[in-house]
């Protein structure tokens, strides 16, 4: 079995941009990837293949075979040739630009078979506007909210407080806390989603996607950053046992409404208040792996890319976990708890 494996920071997709990679994407990109990779290559008979950008040290993506690309034109010649030959192909990569839209197409245009979300469900969900509207079609809760042009100021009439982010953001780029209509957050160059700020506990809920069904992750709690910007920091796991069944119904409940799904999908959530899940929502979808997988790998008791392998398959396996509380950063780094 050949799996190619592609996380875009690292694995090329900005070859021909000068200077240093952007930092928080390169860190996120190549703690998904170190973590996936070593997972992957635990189970028998499977050989793992990538690309690799030449400013990042190999030994940081984990053991496996990698090809350095030194140019765009080498890493799309690379990129179709291996997304062709291989048993399946995992993308990683952001939302925003239609960048991995354009990947999962481009994977399929070659033959290739995708084990992550297809170009239909990443395209509702790389839309912040259209994922709400998919949820809201379904009954599932998602954040009022409206869409901002690139030059519109922010209006008088609306529910704040607010965030402002790019209707195609991802990892928490250039989101914004936003109090009233007369704060001033950085013009944006492109379209953004206003968004009613829901007060609770961020968390998120991952599921292994297959063609028998879905298998609910142990949620995570999130760590969010308190300056405004509203940045990804990391998490925690496990969540009380209240919490936790909140999370994985309302997860459960979201990709319901999607398009059909295959491999990894994330959901963030905002947990209320209220133990009924009255004040829960749904924020997000990720259709792609997530820096959450860093603590699930290291709390669940089997191979985590191995049970994603077999879902994808139609096999529905079970996850079990340690019990000892973890903590996990944006950069990979797993401590448990006392």
């Amino acid at each position: 079995m050949q799996l190619f494996v592609y996380e875009w920071a690292t694995g090329g997709g900005l070859v021909e941009e000068p200077g240093p990679l952007p930092a928080s994407l390169a860190r996120e990109g190549a703690a998904m990837m170190g973590a996936l990779v070593a997972d992957l290559q635990r189970i028998d008979g499977c050989r793992v293949v990538a690309l690799r950008d030449p400013r990042v040290v190999q030994l940081a993506l984990g053991i496996c075979e990698h090809l350095e690309v030194l140019s765009r034109s080498e890493h799309d010649e690379e990129f179709d040739r291996r997304a062709a030959q291989a048993d399946a192909t995992i993308l990683i990569a952001p939302e925003f630009d239609g960048i991995l839209w354009k990947l999962a197409r481009r994977v399929s245009a070659v033959g290739g078979r995708l084990l992550s979300p297809s170009p239909e469900f990443i395209r509702i969900a790389a839309d912040k506007q259209q994922t709400c509207d998919t949820l809201w079609a379904a009954s599932v809760p998602a954040p009022e909210g409206r869409v901002l042009e690139s030059d519109e100021p922010l209006p008088a009439e609306f529910a704040y407080p607010a965030v402002a982010k790019p209707m195609d953001g991802a990892g928490s780029q250039d989101t914004f806390f936003v109090r009233g209509p007369h704060d001033t957050p950085p013009a944006y160059a492109w379209r953004r989603r206003l968004e009613r700020f829901v007060p609770g506990m961020a968390a998120s809920a991952a599921l292994l996607c297959g063609p028998a069904g879905r298998l609910i992750l142990s949620p995570c709690k999130q760590r969010i950053s308190e300056d405004g910007r509203l940045r990804y920091l990391g998490g925690q796991l496990p969540l009380a046992p209240g919490l936790a069944e909140r999370a994985q119904s309302l997860a459960v409940r979201a990709i319901a409404a999607m398009p059909p799904a295959m491999g990894y999908v994330g959901v963030d959530l905002v947990l209320g208040r209220e133990p009924d899940g009255s004040e829960d929502f749904v924020i997000e979808i990720n259709p792609r792996l997530t820096t959450s997988y860093v603590g699930l790998r290291a709390a669940a008791r089997s191979n985590l890319a191995e049970t994603m392998w077999h879902v994808a398959q139609g096999e529905m396996r079970t996850v079990e976990y340690g019990d000892r509380p973890i903590e996990f950063d944006s950069s990979g780094n797993v401590s448990f708890m006392r």
